[in-house]
């Protein structure tokens, strides 16, 4: 796709774009230029009814019947394959189920059991904090077990035979790097070990192919890309061979085999639907599924190309207004994720003073602006005018004033 010489090309380009009617399908701010759908979605219109229908009629006038006439109880399951096809995975190995940092839990400790002998979590450091600190945790609890993190590029190199599960951020959180899962998964498989991959930085934002790459298992976000609402629940993978070898560690009763035989023994449900706990949160998982559907309604390969234009447009006008700021994205469209991070020693109060002029981006310590580009809302227009304003706010100086500097809640 060549890129828009002028604004009025720009929105040219995006009102010929076969997603632009996806735009109007989500509930957006006017005047705001939103590029922080990396850390939370935008919400869909069709959130909003989804949701009213859930509280006023299904649970306000269905009741507990709902459970089985609005099928309540089969939600992580039918998300979860809806799910499966995004992140190109085989139905029945997704289930929708808690946090990020609770499914990474379960599957560190499934894995690290079922592989006794081997002791070592193997990570890189500076991966997303959360899967670090439950690795840690992990060690702590199971007698005998380190992580050791090793440098991206030597992670292949790295994995022996004391490792049992190799854990990476598919697309990494802060400068936008993404690992060679296939490459990786074959390592850690040709070593005897598991691969567990982090998608949250991934899932709706670049392709994804879990069953072909090899993949052992996986956790993602629905909050994200996939414009779940804030704190929407998440997902995770188990490849089917590996299934039956797995038992989750929290084994609550929508785990079990037969939850409503109320038996006071526990023993694991069949396939990937083991990994759920307690009573999922309805609202919360339906609310996720009307984000998911509509992402399944966008035309897949139009998605990813108009991904990889917007991330162009960035990186040239940012080189042609603004130099000074360094980008630590890498430039392959295979080798990087859906958002574009830019070094500046001042990258707190500038972002803050970009955000009160209505562009929405956000800040990774310690000197990162990071900018979400997310095609189905966001356009060449968008990138366009952002980069003008920030180039406006860094050139100012505006970013100087004290009220800028203040920490608190980031956006």
């Amino acid at each position: 796709m060549s890129l828009p010489r002028s604004l009025a090309e720009a929105v040219a380009a995006d009102a010929a774009s076969p997603l632009q009617p996806f735009r109007a399908r989500f509930a957006l701010p006017e005047g705001v230029i939103y590029l922080d759908g990396n850390s939370l979605g935008a919400l869909p219109e069709q959130t909003v009814a989804r949701t009213a229908d859930v509280v006023t009629r299904e649970w306000g006038e269905r009741l507990i019947r709902s459970w089985n006439e609005a099928d309540w109880i089969g939600a992580p399951q039918r998300i979860g394959a809806k799910i499966a096809d995004i992140v190109g995975a085989a139905p029945g190995s997704v289930i929708v189920a808690d946090s990020t940092s609770v499914n990474l839990f379960k599957l560190i400790v499934a894995g690290m059991r079922a592989q006794p002998g081997r002791t070592e979590i193997l990570t890189e450091p500076g991966n997303f904090p959360t899967d670090l600190h439950i690795a840690e945790g992990v060690a702590s609890l199971l007698p005998g077990v380190t992580v050791r993190t090793v440098e991206a590029g030597e992670i292949a190199g790295a994995i022996g035979p004391q490792t049992a599960i190799v854990l990476l951020t598919h697309v990494h959180y802060k400068h936008g790097a993404r690992h060679d899962m296939a490459a990786l998964s074959a390592a850690a498989r040709a070593a005897g070990a598991l691969s567990l991959w982090d998608l949250s930085h991934s899932v709706g934002a670049v392709p994804v192919a879990l069953d072909a790459d090899g993949a052992d298992m996986a956790v993602g976000c629905g909050y994200k890309y996939l414009n779940g609402g804030p704190g929407a629940p998440a997902f995770l993978y188990v490849r089917e061979a590996l299934q039956r070898r797995l038992d989750s560690p929290i084994t609550g009763w929508m785990g079990h085999a037969d939850p409503f035989a109320f038996g006071d023994g526990y023993a694991p449900a069949a396939g990937v639907s083991r990994f759920l706990a307690g009573t999922p949160s309805v609202i919360a998982m339906l609310a996720l599924e009307s984000g998911v559907d509509l992402f399944l309604d966008a035309p897949r390969e139009a998605l990813f190309a108009r991904g990889a234009a917007l991330f162009n447009l960035f990186v040239a006008r940012m080189a042609m207004l603004l130099p000074e700021l360094v980008c630590v994205t890498p430039r392959a469209a295979g080798a990087r994720g859906s958002h574009v991070s830019f070094r500046h020693a001042d990258a707190f109060p500038i972002m803050q003073a970009l955000i009160e002029r209505g562009v929405i981006g956000d800040y990774r310590a310690p000197d990162i602006l990071r900018f979400g580009l997310t095609p189905l809302y966001v356009g060449l227009a968008d990138v366009w005018r952002a980069v003008d304003v920030l180039a406006e706010v860094v050139g100012s100086g505006v970013w100087r004033e004290p009220r800028f500097s203040v920490r608190g809640v980031v956006t």
